[in-house]
């Protein structure tokens, strides 16, 4: 709590004595007393960490379900929900397409699948044969079935500290990674927004309005 201390002029009262009133300003709970323009910190990773992320999922306990964890959420921008609601009907292997099947209101789509993911996922499927739900339609299994959202955070977070990244890693910031990746590989605006699912565009533009390809060569 700020006090202020404001004089009253000397003729305002009766008394000749000047008068002090003081005014208790209530401090801004955003950040401080300062009103913030974007008080988000830095919610993506850059292509470099995505790299030490990928890694050390490669090292965890079920390394090639949680490396093609990591690689599907970033490539494709799944959000945690999405993510572990993906079927294995969702993928053809013969095309090399997935069907990213979009939650909250948003556009599904359509999705290539380079070589490296076709790859990660041929080997996990491998191995998910020999799980004891490997009759179930989600593509995501965990020890005692479907991957849960409680289950995929714990895993990127700990795949976050094994890559020695100075910030908690969380399955959304690899979402913001994809859309700032593509922003700046100069993808437009509209291309983003559909391959993210927007269905409003003003989502989108947080991307391309602060993609360093923007301000490339200004000091040339």
């Amino acid at each position: 709590m700020l006090e202020c201390a404001v004089m009253s002029h000397p003729h305002a009262h009766k008394s000749p004595a000047k008068r002090t009133k003081i005014i208790r300003l209530a401090p801004d709970k955003t950040k401080g007393t300062v009103a913030v323009v974007d008080s988000r910190g830095k919610d993506f990773m850059t292509p470099a960490e995505m790299d030490r992320l990928l890694a050390a999922a490669r090292h965890g306990r079920h390394g090639v379900r949680d490396h093609l964890l990591v690689l599907l959420a970033h490539r494709h921008a799944y959000r945690v929900s999405e993510l572990i609601d993906v079927r294995l009907r969702d993928i053809d292997l013969d095309s090399a397409h997935i069907y990213v099947r979009r939650h909250k209101g948003s556009i599904s789509t359509q999705q290539p699948l380079p070589g490296d993911e076709l790859r990660a996922i041929k080997a996990y499927l491998r191995v998910r044969q020999q799980h004891r739900s490997a009759r179930s339609p989600y593509l995501f299994l965990s020890e005692r079935g479907p991957m849960t959202r409680q289950a995929v955070n714990y895993l990127f977070r700990e795949a976050g500290e094994r890559a020695g990244l100075r910030f908690r890693v969380y399955p959304h910031m690899l979402r913001h990674s994809c859309g700032y990746y593509l922003a700046n590989k100069g993808c437009d605006t509209r291309l983003i927004q559909d391959y993210l699912g927007h269905k409003n565009i003003n989502h989108t533009v947080r991307y391309t309005r602060t993609a360093a390809v923007r301000f490339e060569g200004l000091w040339r």
